[in-house]
């Protein structure tokens, strides 16, 4: 067959989904300069990381956001069923992840996340306005897996050490970090003219600006977690990343928690999710049934 023959193939609801969530993990992962994070200068407070292996890790994770989004259409209700399902999906993933990273831990907080709003995008893809999904993703994300593994992660550890919210309080409370601080400093950044990459670091430190980040708490305790809230707003008070004075305070707070080895990883798998939020809620991308 002639290459010019070729008819483009359309894409199902789940894998548009799909490839907006890995896409979401690949831009946040790119996303320069970030402090202290894997990005495209280098691996950040990380020793075992750097940017291709996040890109193979985000790609390995394909097929299980798509599995989620077709449980959703599958189950068509919030309820026990479905939850179940999608963590049995998310565990499968996670175990997919490691083999790729060959046992590092690069999206585990992401799987939750994106996962839970893959399937709530999913469930209703009429309904993409951002707090609709994330109330959708909360209901989900209340309901109790009875197959969950009960030993608790690190992020869940320090949580309930220095009283901080987790992971999955985070997505229970219908995600406050994405809708109250990064998506709308995302859109204001735009609004200023201050370009894409900027705007996307911005969105990134307004949510360091109060976020009790555990992965920070895991590796730096509360003088990283104050570094890093005090540093990311110190670079949106002298005018966000676009700024010349923003840039400065930027490194400076990049230098600081690698000293400190505090990677703010749960503020990334945020920005994913912040990331992926802002490119369904016109619902156009999910009406684009083919590449």
């Amino acid at each position: 067959m002639h290459a010019f023959n070729l008819q483009p193939k359309t894409l199902s609801l789940a894998e548009r989904l799909a490839d907006l969530a890995v896409d979401a993990l690949i831009d946040e992962a790119d996303l320069s300069p970030k402090p202290a994070l894997v990005d495209r200068r280098g691996s950040g407070a990380h020793s075992d990381l750097h940017l291709g292996l996040m890109h193979a890790s985000a790609l390995s994770l394909w097929p299980a956001f798509k599995a989620m989004a077709d449980a959703a259409t599958a189950f068509g209700e919030i309820g026990l069923p479905l939850r179940e399902a999608v963590g049995r999906i998310g565990r499968e993933g996670e175990q997919a992840m490691l083999d790729t990273t060959g046992g590092v831990n690069t999206h585990r907080g992401a799987i939750w996340a994106l996962g839970l709003l893959v399937t709530a995008a999913a469930l209703d893809p009429e309904s993409t306005a951002a707090s609709s999904v994330s109330i959708r993703a909360a209901r989900l994300a209340l309901l109790d897996d009875r197959y969950a593994p009960r030993p608790l992660s690190h992020g869940a550890q320090v949580a309930q050490r220095y009283g901080a919210r987790g992971a999955r309080e985070e997505a229970q409370l219908g995600f406050p970090a994405v809708l109250q601080r990064a998506l709308p400093q995302l859109k204001c950044s735009r609004a200023a003219g201050h370009g894409e990459q900027n705007a996307r670091l911005d969105a990134l430190l307004a949510i360091m600006t109060n976020l009790a980040d555990t992965c920070v708490l895991y590796r730096a305790g509360e003088q990283g977690l104050h570094t890093m809230q005090l540093g990311a707003q110190a670079v949106l008070d002298a005018g966000g990343s676009a700024s010349l004075a923003g840039r400065r305070r930027l490194h400076e707070l990049d230098q600081q928690l690698i000293a400190l080895n505090a990677s703010p990883g749960g503020a990334a798998d945020l920005l994913a999710a912040c990331l992926f939020i802002d490119r369904i809620e016109s619902g156009d991308s999910l009406k684009q049934g083919a590449f």
